[in-house]
């Protein structure tokens, strides 16, 4: 095998900024002469992991690996060292001669063609949503959204046709192969000319250097998941990769923080109203992995999720992330600023709407420490022995004795029991292991209220039957959207099955059952891949058409009964208002909606087909 001159070698060792290439894995800070950080090899607190920028080196005191910029390369990438050299000849634009003659030519990756077909992709649907009427519709949305042409523009959001053949047509005739085509992630497996995304406002998902890697799409329309984006590939890791990191790294470095909102629209209604640190996971929850990224170059991490009920247990779990992974955390509190207003809005997207950007940038004033908003959630429990339970994990989170002891002394008096007693219990679950389970913050909320069935096993054994059995999933996607479904992991699921149908679009579904790999694969969260493969072994989904019909009357029953409650509300703001003649007409037509759900309640509920089962969720010890 052909070897690199040392010549050529020396030249792209000289050629690499060292800072740059380990910044881009951790956060290094200037002492004494010499650049620290934490050690990206092993776990520590305190930063004995140390760069030598002009010997090009580097060396852990702690862990005491050591070596080259190029074995760090090596070491972080997984690559040999051939491929490392090549990574950065090409990064730093100097070539590699071998002996005996010949520059080394290596041919772009797959990963690199894909991001062309990305970035020409990208353009394309950009140019359709602002200079065609096919795309006018969904402009027309953004602006109605306060979102100017500026963020259009800044985000490169574009309109994937309703044509759903036309985009292989255009790549085609740029020269693209069918059989690249076929593994771009674009268009469905089944019908390889058919694009996986049509008729949806397209938002482009970049990686931290701003090439774009993936999409999302949002449909305008009432059928069918309102958000998908695009399957993992060998250039996109969901779990791995936060919405809008590339235009918000650089005030990320400047201010050592970051704001984390919960999708698309929040993030550019952020970036909008000047608050470009702003970023946001893909579809899921908040990643120990995304965490870890952000630690490169963050200390403090604002969450501002939904102020709905998903949005505040959200938010739980991104707090229990951050601190597990050495980030402080606050909450924004937008209930709180808008408390004097008639309504409280859900989102940032929708203050930017009615309210304007300049509103916006001052709700984001109003935060709360995450152990005060950790405290809020725990008092829904009724025995204070279970709300302080309910903190424990929260304190397992915490990064030194110190910040634990001071955040035991904040619940003691907010629960208005003796320090030590708190201290004594938590000591005793660290060794017993009593009062913690590995669930959610969310689930330890509820577990302690036996006295209603737990939604959560709803709404997850539910899906998880139609996960194992994926022929059934036609059926469940006619009934309800994933948006109608309160538990993060059933919408996970949905959201998985969701994608995969749109990309085999199976004709003959009925003969798929089974949980295949392939969509084990795309499950991120571990606990939840593992609770599927359990419950799969324990026979929970034996009977799948059963759990399938079941679930689908719940769920319907459930749909209904929050429509009327909605409705009932507005009867009531109704008969409060200056004039009752005006009202009249609303009220007839709201009491006449009310009278047809009501009906409907009672001839889904009688006679009394509801399944125990689904209710509650199999007799098992999860």
């Amino acid at each position: 095998m052909a070897r690199f001159t040392e010549a050529s070698k020396e030249a792209v060792v000289d050629s690499i900024d060292t800072l740059a290439v380990i910044e881009d894995h951790l956060r290094l800070e200037k002492k004494s002469g010499r650049y620290w950080g934490l050690c990206p090899f092993h776990h520590e607190k305190t930063p004995s992991f140390t760069v030598d920028p002009e010997k090009k080196s580097y060396y852990c005191f702690g862990c005491h690996k050591g070596g080259s910029i190029v074995s760090f390369v090596m070491e972080m990438e997984k690559l040999s060292f051939p491929e490392a050299m090549e990574a950065m000849s090409k990064r730093f634009g100097v070539p590699l001669f071998y002996e005996g003659g010949g520059v080394s030519q290596k041919k772009e990756g797959k990963t690199d063609e894909l991001a062309e077909l990305y970035r020409r992709v990208t353009a394309s649907f950009h140019h359709i949503l602002l200079k065609t009427t096919e795309g006018e519709k969904s402009k027309q949305y953004l602006l109605n959204r306060g979102i100017e042409l500026p963020a259009i523009e800044k985000f490169s959001l574009g309109f994937a046709p309703a044509d759903r053949s036309w985009l292989y047509r255009f790549l085609s005739e740029k020269g693209f192969s069918a059989d690249f085509l076929a593994l771009s992630g674009l268009f469905s497996r089944r019908y390889p000319q058919n694009a996986f995304f049509s008729n949806r406002l397209i938002f482009p998902i970049a990686d931290k250097n701003g090439r774009t890697i993936a999409f999302g799409g949002r449909s305008l329309e009432t059928e069918g998941p309102k958000y998908i984006n695009s399957s993992d590939s060998d250039l996109f890791k969901k779990g791995r990769t936060l919405f809008a990191l590339d235009l918000a790294l650089g005030e990320i470095k400047r201010t050592k923080e970051v704001y984390l909102a919960e999708g698309y629209m929040d993030v550019i209604a952020l970036h909008q109203g000047g608050i470009t640190n702003t970023i946001a996971p893909l579809g899921t929850a908040f990643t120990d992995e995304q965490a870890k990224i952000l630690k490169r170059w963050a200390e403090k991490v604002y969450l501002m999720l939904d102020n709905d009920e998903a949005g505040q247990n959200a938010a739980q779990k991104a707090i229990l992330c951050c601190r597990r992974n050495g980030l402080e955390c606050v909450i924004v509190d937008t209930v709180s600023f808008f408390k004097e207003k008639k309504e409280i809005p859900k989102d940032p997207a929708e203050i930017l709407q009615k309210f304007g950007p300049e509103t916006l940038k001052n709700s984001l004033k109003k935060c709360i420490f995450d152990v005060d908003f950790m405290i809020s959630r725990s008092k829904a429990l009724k025995e204070s022995s279970q709300s302080v339970a309910f903190l424990f994990p929260y304190l397992d989170a915490l990064d030194s004795e110190v910040a634990r002891d001071g955040v035991i002394g904040t619940i003691a008096d907010a629960f208005r029991v003796e320090r030590r007693a708190v201290w004594e219990d938590y000591k005793r679950q660290k060794i017993t292991g009593s009062g913690r389970t590995d669930g959610s913050a969310t689930e330890q909320v509820k577990k302690p209220i036996a006295a209603k069935p737990v939604r959560t096993g709803f709404e997850l054994y539910l899906l998880g039957a139609v996960f194992v059995n994926p022929g059934l999933f036609r059926k469940l996607r006619s009934g309800f959207l994933p948006e109608d479904l309160e538990e993060s992991s059933a919408r996970e699921l949905y959201i998985i099955l969701e994608e995969w149908f749109r990309e085999t679009e199976v004709t003959d579904h009925e003969k798929r059952s089974g949980c295949s790999s392939e969509l084990l694969d795309r499950i991120q969260d571990g606990n939840l891949r593992d609770f599927i493969l359990r419950q799969e072994a324990l026979g929970s989904f034996a009977n799948p058409a059963k759990l399938l019909e079941d679930g689908m009357l719940r769920m319907k029953i459930k749909i209904l009964e929050k429509k009327r409650r909605e409705l009932i509300r507005g009867l009531r703001n109704t008969s409060h208002g200056d004039s009752q003649q005006n009202q009249a007409p609303r009220q007839a037509d709201l009491l006449a909606e009310k009278v047809y759900i009501d009906a409907e309640l009672t001839r889904l509920k009688n006679p009394g087909t509801n399944s125990r089962h689904i209710q509650k969720g199999p007799e098992t010890n999860e």
